[in-house]
């Protein structure tokens, strides 16, 4: 009886949350005049009305000063607009080798999306050293770390992070996920990414999660921004899912991954038209989209063959905070994993040895 009471109570409160994303996404958003495209003076009352919510240096650089010790913590950039307070930083495995393949993780692109930098902490603390052996690793934990204070998916710009890895992507009339302007977030990133030199990558996750607050506060802000007046309220998904490449699937790896994160959160089922976020469904769990770079993801800054995004939802009432950085970290090891199956990788040093 408890557990019925706890399942309806569920479906009421995702009933509740969904009709109030439909409501606040259907109706003008605040700032600007409905179907005129914001200019500077928008722009800047969008930005004057943001309000820092916790702090980079306290959830963030701390937890990377504790790293050092383990793990090579490289600056390799920061915002203008705050250099001290905003400073940008990698992580690195110790004992970089080209013989090794490398991998990128990345998390808080869009910086409201918490359990992307925490996950991507986490997974550092607690599982990355066991892969140092066998990969090069590269953690970017917070990509964003203003939109890391402030909760917003755009940087203080009001551009939007995730779309600004390829600003001559392809554009797509009606299409909400074409490429922005660069951004000092991605262009930092991918000097980085230059500058380490690696030919080819071989796996890239980037952390991300889909809110709630992508109905009722960003969607109805980037309509307005655009003016855009077709917009029309979508619907969230309930679970984790994972986004691929539809040119690329890499079906066995999502698989893999998607068991693994199933023993941590439950998993997105498609919507009544069988989609994620209004995209096709390749599989369980798995929506497909063109591929990352032409669109300016952030998935798409590498050349790496296994590559995608994760979306954890952090408002369900069947997960927590704990259960959402977990779920991150199982989608990354499950990942590494099954590349350490499939091409029969071994430590470097036991490779060597049988030379």
């Amino acid at each position: 009886m408890l557990s019925t009471i706890a399942a309806s109570s569920a479906m009421i409160l995702r009933s509740v949350s969904r009709s109030t994303a439909m409501a606040a996404a259907s109706s003008p958003y605040h700032i600007g005049t409905h179907g005129k495209a914001w200019g500077e003076d928008e722009r800047k009352q969008w930005l004057a009305e943001r309000v820092v919510h916790r702090t980079y240096q306290d959830e963030v650089l701390v937890k990377l000063d504790a790293l050092r010790e383990r793990y090579d913590v490289q600056q390799y950039g920061a915002l203008s607009h705050d250099p001290r307070r905003f400073p940008l930083y990698a992580v690195k495995s110790r004992s970089w080798d080209a013989r090794k393949p490398s991998v990128l993780i990345t998390g808080g692109v869009h910086g409201y999306e918490t359990s992307g930098v925490q996950g991507a902490l986490l997974f550092l603390q607690t599982r990355a050293e066991a892969y140092s052996s066998i990969f090069n690793l590269l953690v970017v934990p917070c990509v964003s770390p203003w939109g890391y204070e402030t909760i917003q998916r755009w940087n203080a710009q009001a551009v939007d992070p995730n779309r600004s890895f390829n600003p001559d992507g392809e554009v797509v009339a009606g299409r909400s996920f074409n490429p922005e302007a660069a951004t000092e977030e991605s262009s930092a990133l991918l000097a980085l990414l230059q500058e380490l030199g690696v030919e080819q990558w071989t796996c890239h996750v980037d952390l991300h999660e889909t809110t709630d607050t992508d109905e009722t506060e960003f969607r109805p802000a980037k309509a307005a921004r655009d003016g855009d007046t077709e917009h029309k309220p979508g619907e969230i998904p309930d679970g984790f899912y994972l986004v691929a490449d539809m040119t690329n699937p890499q079906t066995e790896w999502h698989t893999a991954m998607i068991a693994a994160v199933s023993q941590v959160t439950h998993i997105a089922p498609p919507d009544a038209a069988g989609k994620i976020i209004d995209e096709p469904l390749l599989q369980e769990g798995v929506i497909g989209i063109p591929p990352p770079k032409a669109l300016g993801l952030c998935a798409g800054a590498t050349n790496a063959p296994y590559a995608t995004t994760t979306e954890v939802y952090p408002d369900s009432p069947q997960a927590d905070a704990a259960q959402c950085n977990a779920a991150q970290v199982a989608a990354i090891t499950s990942a590494l994993d099954f590349i350490i199956e499939a091409q029969k990788l071994q430590p470097l040093a036991v490779a060597k040895a049988e030379l």
